[in-house]
């Protein structure tokens, strides 16, 4: 059963009144205290993420993270990738119930201490615990104060996906989809023929967009499928941006929201993309490492061997996921779906993702 986007007839507070609202339900559902420092964050293209500190009644202070559909900005009432969903973006009572399924096998996540449904006051959220660390990939790639971390993080990422991977999908939430290859090329070509059509009959501009080198791409993919992938669990965005790190390595791993099941070397490729490089080119792991450190940690922690053309097939299919997904960041405000200038600043990139693909489908030859 895939998961519909955001309903929107249930209350949308305003931004000013989500400490009032919070504070209201973390005192309720743990019998007391304040909630004090509430704080919005910056990003999230399709949610909100809001740092507080609970005080109970002794005067222990715990830092937690509210994680909420997005507020009065960025609603639709359109499903699937029109309204900034994938086709299998989880509810954020699902995302919460994963948290909780991860956590409780070992992983690197935040323990989630409980989740509100979509007619709360809130919106669809749940709140965990706050991970102290970094997360701004640029300074995780440059600052003095990670380099022991960028040492070892490639064969850390490896164990991290490799346990992941292994989690008995018959413990993953109810609902969460299963999306092979050819489905995932199938809904990147929906989405561009779509925002292509969109600005030829919808935009003064009134023609199509045309990307030969997204064309291609999807052709390699087509042609070049992986078969008799074992299906387990996939984080879906597992990159340098959704880490949470500290001087000793990854502390956490953040953002659920579309993951599913499918081929674990999806996520191997995805931490690959060049865009989440941030100009370190050099290492092509997420910016701090190499493929060879990163495989290893996967086979070491009891993943099973790695076949590097599978997973460059998934970088492919990532660069051309990212720049088909700059193509919708420029459609988001463009279509009335958000009020952001830093999305059509994103969406001008979709050209380097051309080039990343030809360079790509270069290499397989």
């Amino acid at each position: 059963m895939k998961q519909s986007a955001k309903n929107t007839s249930g209350p949308e507070p305003d931004v000013a009144e989500v400490p009032a609202y919070l504070a209201e339900a973390v005192i309720t559902r743990f019998g007391g205290g304040s909630v004090e420092n509430v704080e919005k964050l910056s990003g999230g293209a399709s949610c909100e993420t809001w740092s507080f500190d609970w005080i109970d009644d002794s005067g222990k202070t715990t830092g937690l993270i509210l994680r909420r559909d997005l507020g009065e900005t960025g609603s639709t009432s359109e499903g699937g990738w029109r309204g900034g969903k994938t086709a299998y973006s989880l509810e954020r009572t699902t995302e919460a119930e994963l948290q909780r399924v991860v956590y409780d096998a070992g992983g690197l996540v935040a323990r989630v201490h409980f989740a509100l449904p979509e007619d709360h006051k809130l919106g669809g959220c749940y709140v965990m615990d706050r991970i102290e660390g970094e997360t701004l990939a640029p300074r995780i790639l440059r600052d003095e104060a990670f380099t022991d971390a960028r040492k070892t993080m490639a064969y850390q990422c490896g164990e991290i996906l490799a346990k992941l991977h292994e989690i008995d999908t018959a413990a993953l939430p109810g609902g969460m989809t299963r999306v092979p290859a050819r489905e995932l090329i199938d809904q990147q070509r929906e989405m561009m023929d779509g925002i292509s059509n969109f600005y030829r009959d919808e935009t003064p501009v009134a023609r199509s967009e045309h990307h030969p080198a997204f064309e291609l791409a999807l052709r390699w993919l087509e042609q070049n499928c992986p078969t008799d992938a074992t299906a387990g669990l996939v984080h879906g965005d597992f990159r340098n941006g959704n880490l949470v790190v500290g001087p000793e390595g990854v502390r956490a791993v953040l953002d659920w929201e579309i993951a599913h099941i499918g081929d674990g070397m999806e996520d191997l490729g995805w931490v690959c993309v060049r865009a989440w490089r941030f100009g370190q080119h050099q290492n092509p792991v997420g910016g701090f490492g190499h493929r060879e450190d990163l495989f290893a940690g996967y086979e070491d922690a009891g993943g099973r061997k790695v076949d590097p053309k599978v997973v460059h097939y998934w970088e492919v299919l990532g660069s051309l996921k990212w720049g088909i997904g700059c193509m919708f960041h420029a459609y988001k405000p463009i279509s009335g779906l958000v009020d952001s200038f830093e999305h059509l600043a994103i969406g001008r990139r979709a050209c380097e993702n051309e080039i990343d693909l030809l360079t790509l489908l270069e290499e397989s030859l």
